[in-house]
């Protein structure tokens, strides 16, 4: 697969260096004299120029490239990018680097970004995954479609600890992907009870609310399946 990299400075360099790793054909391109380090990535291809002018990516051939990556620094030349990757070229994807997450939600598809990789957002996410109990953690937006992947520590007193997955009503539009008990990751089923220190993993739309159904809100089982007791350690 060729794959081509705007912006050669340490993210860059990085990702070439793990794809020619796996065997991949890498281009990368810096308009800066100082980012192009060959004797750091030997084996890939280096090209100075602007990765925002179309005189550059002609000369890039980026119509031959499987994907097109934009990982500078700059949010406004990753957009640029991306854009003529996909509106010029034609390139099947495109992945973007977003610096600032305020300017996350222009990384879409009316931008030409197939997926968008937003650095402050995964670092936040993983600070909040390892402290925060009954909160939801919000893991991943999926460009394609109104979704997130989101997370939520169960607390041990949680209403719906040692019930059936089947007898809960989840809100509408939202599915649950996967449970995490200790070091396990498990696919969940019907029959699989809730646990208080549980992580359950959702796909839901941006403004659902997922916390009140597992606290116990609107939503939570009735009748004999709230009644049931936890399951036995």
């Amino acid at each position: 697969m060729r794959v081509a990299i705007a912006g050669a400075g340490a993210v860059g360099r990085s990702i070439a260096g793990e794809l020619l790793e796996n065997g991949h054909e890498i281009l990368l391109i810096d308009k800066a004299p100082t980012a192009i380090s060959v004797e750091r990535v030997p084996l890939a291809e280096w090209l100075l120029a602007d990765a925002c002018e179309i005189t550059s990516l002609d000369e890039a051939a980026l119509q031959r490239c499987n994907v097109v990556i934009a990982a500078t620094g700059d949010d406004k030349v990753n957009l640029v990018v991306s854009l003529l990757a996909k509106t010029e070229y034609g390139v099947p994807r495109v992945v973007a680097r977003v610096n600032n997450p305020k300017n996350e939600w222009l990384f879409n598809e009316a931008w030409g970004v197939d997926v968008a990789v937003s650095t402050p957002r995964l670092m936040s996410a993983l600070v909040e995954e390892a402290v925060s109990v009954g909160d939801l953690v919000r893991l991943l937006r999926f460009s394609h479609g109104d979704a997130n992947l989101v997370e939520l520590t169960l607390p041990p007193e949680a209403a719906l600890a040692g019930t059936r997955v089947g007898d809960v009503q989840w809100p509408e539009d939202t599915s649950l992907v996967t449970i995490i008990r200790g070091n396990r990751v498990l696919t969940p089923n019907k029959e699989d009870a809730g646990g208080g220190g549980g992580k359950p993993g959702f796909s839901a739309p941006p403004r659902r609310i997922c916390g009140p159904v597992l606290s116990g809100g609107a939503g939570a089982p009735s009748g004999p399946a709230a009644r049931r007791p936890a399951p036995a350690a």
